[in-house]
């Protein structure tokens, strides 16, 4: 089922149901869903099942709807039904259109609420995360390899955060493989906010998907669910930087999991937000300079239809370009657990990092560069970085550009 021109009320009600009462997780959902064919028959059934399949607390919960049900109810009948032009689905276990990729996970969603195309979920997919605070550097390299994906067909995937998954859809829009946004909220509360006009733009070209009901506003423990369906929906993630404590470390080690490829970026090993690319790197994740790199391991596409216009961290001057031996076993890719990320979280810059610094990242950049990332003047930026190189924070190098100098 999907759109609303295939549901009726009360198979919707029977779905919303199931997935909304408490104590029911996923799993349990499944098991249910498993001995008795759907959601009408699972309430239709004995409370001697329910507490053989489920336990005591939560077939008692089973016996009547969950608080506010009703609004929750009208609420998705009425949106499945007000697309404005923009198709509106619920994809749920069984349905033709739910994504296949997610049904070779170990805990797929019982529900998904999906808003766009969903020829996007047929399609080849790349996942591509990083920091929520990305150097300029890193924020221009996520953005280019997306763009270079979707031009040869790739649908690139990631979770609408601040940082490099905006970048990333950003650049896959401007081809014609798009994007995928998987939220950690429901459909209509878009987060960040920054974000309230990218997420307007995806459905046209791209997909936004989210198994949290309507309604449902950030929750810290919903972003790591969230990258569990971002891992599984791609063949491969690519971290683009990412400090070594990161929800996108997190994402790697589920992808792994699910039996994907990980792929990190290299960059200065002066800069903290590379650590985390530089440990999986170490640990047997696939070091990637070009976009090129990712099409050969993951999708053997003729080489005629790989439009790499720059997607290349070689091509960029400055960028460590470590040659490391992949010899670590894969179960020992990542540390066991990391830190959940709450909303919007990240790695922050210093407090006493300036702009000048925080354009300049870790790669060198020209006078030129800089005045387009800090929108100062020529004359402007010559008298902060003299000040700068007498104070030991910026090296000039030949070619007229400037390095950032690591502090003692």
């Amino acid at each position: 089922m999907a759109g609303s021109e295939h549901w009726t009320r009360e198979e919707l009600a029977a779905w919303l149901r199931l997935v909304e009462t408490p104590g029911v997780g996923r799993q349990s959902a499944r098991r249910l869903l498993a001995a008795c064919g759907s959601p009408q028959a699972i309430f239709e059934a004995s409370p001697a099942l329910w507490r053989s399949l489920l336990g005591p607390a939560a077939a008692q919960a089973m016996g009547q709807p969950p608080e506010g049900f009703d609004r929750l109810l009208e609420c998705t009948w009425r949106w499945l039904q007000e697309g404005e032009g923009r198709f509106r689905h619920l994809l749920v276990l069984g349905d033709a259109d739910y994504p296949a990729a997610l049904l070779q996970t170990a805990d797929p969603p019982v529900a998904l609420y999906a808003q766009g195309r969903l020829d996007r979920l047929a399609l080849p997919s790349l996942a591509i995360v990083g920091s929520r605070n990305p150097t300029a550097q890193g924020a221009e390299t996520a953005r280019q390899f997306a763009a270079d994906l979707s031009a040869a067909g790739v649908v690139v995937v990631s979770g609408l955060a601040a940082g490099i998954d905006g970048a990333a859809h950003e650049g896959a829009l401007t081809g014609s493989g798009g994007t995928v946004a998987v939220l950690g909220t429901g459909l209509d509360h878009i987060y960040p906010r920054r974000h309230l006009d990218l997420a307007r733009r995806i459905p046209d070209a791209g997909l936004l998907l989210s198994e949290f009901s309507l309604g449902t506003s950030p929750v810290a423990a919903h972003f790591p669910q969230r990258n569990r369906i971002i891992a599984g929906l791609s063949a491969g993630t690519l971290v683009v930087e990412a400090a070594v404590a990161s929800g996108s470390l997190i994402t790697a080690r589920m992808a792994l999991e699910a039996g994907r490829e990980v792929f990190a970026i290299p960059g200065s090993i002066h800069s903290p937000q590379s650590r985390g690319c530089h440990a999986l790197i170490k640990q047997g994740a696939k070091l990637v300079e070009q976009t090129q790199d990712i099409l050969d391991e993951l999708f053997l596409l003729p080489r005629h239809a790989r439009p790499v216009r720059g997607g290349s961290v070689r091509s960029r001057p400055g960028v460590a370009d470590p040659a490391t031996e992949a010899t670590t076993q894969a179960d020992d890719l990542f540390p066991a657990s990391a830190p959940a990320q709450s909303p919007g979280s990240g790695t922050a810059a210093p407090a006493d990092e300036g702009p000048i610094l925080q354009a300049l990242g870790w790669s060198p950049a020209s006078l030129e560069v800089l005045q387009v990332r800090t929108g100062q003047s020529a004359s402007e930026l010559n008298i902060r970085l003299l000040e700068l190189e007498l104070s030991g924070e910026v090296a000039r190098l030949p070619g007229q550009l400037f390095q950032r100098l690591p502090r003692a």
